[in-house]
């Protein structure tokens, strides 16, 4: 009797494994298939754009002045579309081996503040950044009441998630580690270093 309940735990253990790896063979083909339409979507709405873009082009310019601001604003709307999908793209997008993910980045530091930096940032600015954090955040928690820190925290977090965005994009395409701020001083310094 025993060795019939044991053999139908195990036939009971089988159905299950079967059921299991045929709900994950749905579930990546399911992931496939939804990269797929992504991917077209993607395409089309590109395309979309590009067709905008020459059908703006071939328009002929109009001599009021203020006509010229609704082009500048056109062009200036369909740069932002196409920045916004690159951007949705790469989000969408799994990282691949060594990459880091911009979902983990924006979490943690949205989540830790510049603390979250630590994943994907520039440790030239995520570290002093995380210890001035810690220092402000022990300070404030001993003056100031919870209740008054709640709507700086609800500006500074956001900021800080998108911050950690853009450093896993960053992160990403050029493969390491790299700066958001202070970019121009570091330009100034290679100047001056070739001048003189």
């Amino acid at each position: 009797m025993a060795e019939d309940d044991r053999g139908v735990r195990e036939r009971l253990a089988e159905l299950e494994a079967e059921v299991k790896a045929e709900a994950d063979a749905a579930r990546a083909h399911k992931d496939v298939a939804l990269a797929k339409l992504r991917e077209q979507q993607a395409e089309q709405a590109e395309l979309r754009v590009r067709q905008q873009a020459i059908v703006t082009k071939s328009k002929p310019r109009r001599t009021d002045p203020d006509d010229d601001d609704d082009g500048d604003g056109l062009a200036g709307a369909i740069e932002l579309a196409r920045g916004a999908n690159r951007v949705k793209n790469e989000l969408a997008r799994k990282p691949r081996k060594g990459e880091k993910s911009a979902l983990i980045s924006g979490v943690a530091s949205l989540a830790l503040g510049p603390l979250g930096w630590l994943y994907a940032g520039s440790l030239r600015e995520s570290v002093p950044a995380a210890t001035v954090w810690l220092l402000l955040a022990g300070l404030a928690g001993k003056i100031l009441p919870t209740l008054l820190l709640w709507p700086v925290l609800m500006v500074i977090m956001p900021l800080s998630g998108i911050a950690g965005v853009v450093y896993a994009i960053q992160y990403n395409r050029h493969g390491g580690r790299q700066r958001l701020f202070d970019k121009d001083k570091d330009k100034k310094q290679l100047k001056s270093g070739r001048e003189g």
